[in-house]
C-alpha cells in the first residue's frame, strides 16, 4: 500500500520498544515523505481523510531488518550440489565451485533464487540489504548482472547494495607477482555504476604475503570508484594466527579513510576477534572511534563451521565462542557488531532462516544473555547496527540518554519511515525471544509487504484471523 504522496499514512495502535516497561501504553505513528512526522498517544492523531491508515491491533513496531551480509547467488543451493559427506570448509568450497559452474548455463533457476531470497526477507520485514554476488573467471558477470536487474526491480520495496565480490584468489599461484584474471575481471566489475560496494575473501590465496596484497587491491578500487570495501575477513579459530584487521586498520590510515567520506570498510565472519583479550578489544575500540570499520559475525554459518572436532575428538572451542558474541563485546568494550544470515541451504550453512530475527532469538540461547539490555543489542545487531555496517545509517553517541531514547530502536520524529511490526506481539522483548509469524513491512512510509499465517486446529475449527 502507497501512502498518500501528499498526506502521507498512520500506524494506529501500536507498541514501542521502549525500556520503560509500558507495554500498556500505544502509539500513533504519522509518516509523510517516507519519515516519522509525529508519534502520539493511540487515538490521538486525527489523519486527514484522505491519508492511508494501517491499523496495527497491538503489535509491536521495531525498525525494519537488515542482511548486512548475504550470499544473493549462492542461497539454495545444496540440493545442486554433491552430498555432503564431511561438511567440511574444503568440501563445501569444492562442491559450491561444481555447482557455481552450472550458473552461467541456467540464469533462470539463478535469478528464481535469488528473487526467493529477496521476496521471503522482505516478508519477515528486511528493508535493506548488503548481496554478494561473485565475480570469477567460473561465473564471468552472469551473477553480477542478475543482481543489479534484481536491486532495479525491488527498489521501491527494499534497498539492495550489490557487492562484486571476488570468493576466488586474485593471484592464481603462490609464485605471483601481479593478480590474474579474476582481478581483472573485479575491476570491470567495480567500474559498473550500480555495483555499492567491492569485496574479497584474502584468506583463500595462496599465502599470507598474497592476501595482504589483496586487501591493498580491493581499498584501491574501492578508492578509486568511491565504494564501500567489505572482506571476508579472520574466518579462523586459530590463536597463533595474526589478525588481519590489524593490516586492513594500517592500510586505512595510511590512506586517510576517514569517517566523513561516508564509506565503510566491513569485515564479515571475523571469528578470530572472538579470541581477542580485552587489552586487544580496547584497541580495537579505539581504533574504530576514528575509522569507519564495521563488523558483521554470521552465526548460522560460524556455528556450524567453526571450532569441529579434532581426530581425537577434542573440540577446541566452546559452541559460543565460533562466532563473535554482540552482546559482551558492547557490554564489556562499548563495540557493536552486527549479525547476519550470510547464506541459506548451501554448503557452508545447510540450516537456519532467511528471518534475522531469528538469529537474535539464536544469541539469547548461545550467549546465554538473559537481561533487557542484552536483548536490545541483539534486536539492534540485525536492525540499526547492521544498517550502520553497510554505511545507510550513522550511529551516534548514547551518552547521557536513556537507553530507548538513543540506541535507534524506538524510533523517533524525522527517522526514516521503515519498520516492522510484528503482530501477536504485546511486549518488545517478544520481538527477540519468540518473534510470531504475522508481520507488516514499512519502507519509506509504504507498506510493502504482509505476511500472515493461515490457521486451523481440530480443536477450534475454522480459520482463525489476527
Amino acid at each position: 500500500m502507497m501512502a498518500s504522496p501528499n498526506f502521507g499514512i498512520v500506524i494506529r495502535n501500536v507498541r514501542l520498544p521502549c525500556t520503560d516497561h509500558s507495554e500498556a501504553s500505544a502509539w500513533d505513528i504519522a509518516c509523510l515523505g517516507g519519515r516519522v512526522q509525529s508519534i502520539t498517544s493511540s487515538g490521538s492523531c486525527i489523519p486527514h481523510e484522505e491519508a492511508a491508515v494501517i491499523e496495527a491491533n497491538g503489535g509491536v513496531l521495531v525498525p525494519s531488518l537488515c542482511h548486512s551480509h548475504i550470499h544473493l547467488d549462492k542461497c539454495f543451493i545444496l540440493g545442486q550440489c554433491d552430498p555432503l559427506v564431511t561438511g567440511s570448509l574444503p568440501e563445501a568450497l569444492k562442491v559450491t565451485n561444481k555447482a557455481k559452474a552450472e550458473f552461467p548455463k541456467d540464469v533462470n533457476n539463478l535469478y528464481a533464487r535469488a528473487t526467493y531470497l529477496i521476496r521471503e526477507s522482505v516478508e519477515s520485514g528486511v528493508t535493506a540489504m548488503r548481496a554478494f554476488v561473485e565475480v570469477d573467471t567460473t561465473v564471468g558477470f552472469t551473477c553480477l548482472d542478475m543482481g543489479l536487474q534484481l536491486a532495479k526491480e525491488w527498489v521501491e520495496v527494499c534497498h539492495i547494495q550489490i557487492v562484486a565480490f571476488a570468493q576466488e584468489a586474485l593471484y592464481e599461484f603462490a609464485d605471483s607477482t601481479e593478480p590474474g584474471p579474476n582481478y581483472n575481471l573485479l575491476c570491470d566489475a567495480a567500474s559498473r555504476p550500480d555495483v555499492s560496494v567491492v569485496g574479497s575473501a584474502p584468506w583463500v590465496e595462496p599465502d599470507r604475503a598474497h592476501a595482504l596484497k589483496n586487501i591493498e587491491l580491493i581499498l584501491s578500487l574501492a578508492e578509486k570508484h568511491d565504494l564501500h570495501a567489505d572482506f571476508h575477513l579472520d574466518y579462523n579459530l586459530d590463536p597463533d594466527a595474526v589478525p588481519m584487521v590489524w593490516d586492513v586498520l594500517q592500510q586505512m590510515r595510511q590512506r586517510s579513510w576517514c569517517k566523513s567520506s561516508g564509506k565503510r570498510v566491513t569485515i564479515g565472519h571475523a571469528t578470530r576477534l572472538g579470541l581477542f583479550s580485552g587489552e586487544e578489544w580496547a584497541e580495537l575500540k579505539r581504533a574504530t572511534d576514528i575509522l569507519p570499520l564495521e563488523i558483521v559475525a554470521l552465526p548460522q554459518s560460524d556455528i556450524y563451521m567453526m571450532g569441529r572436532a579434532d581426530p581425537s575428538g577434542r573440540v577446541p572451542v566452546p559452541l559460543a565462542g565460533r562466532t563473535i558474541n554482540a552482546p559482551q563485546v558492547y557490554r564489556d568494550h562499548g563495540v557493536r557488531v552486527a549479525l547476519s544470515v550470510n547464506n541459506v541451504e548451501n554448503a557452508f550453512t545447510p540450516q537456519g532462516s532467511l528471518d534475522p530475527l531469528t538469529l537474535a532469538s539464536l544469541g539469547v540461547a548461545l550467549f546465554q544473555v538473559g537481561t533487557e539490555p542484552d536483548w536490545r543489542v541483539l534486536l539492534r545487531s540485525v536492525s540499526t547496527t547492521s544498517k550502520e555496517a553497510i554505511g545507510i545509517m550513522h550511529g551516534g553517541s548514547v551518552s547521557g540518554k536513556p537507553a530507548d531514547e538513543g540506541d535507534g530502536i524506538v524510533p523517533r520524529v524525522g527517522d526514516p519511515a521503515d519498520f516492522v511490526v510484528v503482530h501477536g506481539a504485546r511486549r518488545w522483548q517478544s520481538a527477540v525471544l519468540s518473534p510470531g509469524f504475522d508481520r507488516t513491512t514499512f519502507y519509506k512510509g509504504n507498506v510493502v509487504a504482509r505476511r500472515r499465517a493461515q490457521r486451523w486446529n481440530a480443536n477450534t475449527g475454522g480459520e482463525i484471523t489476527n
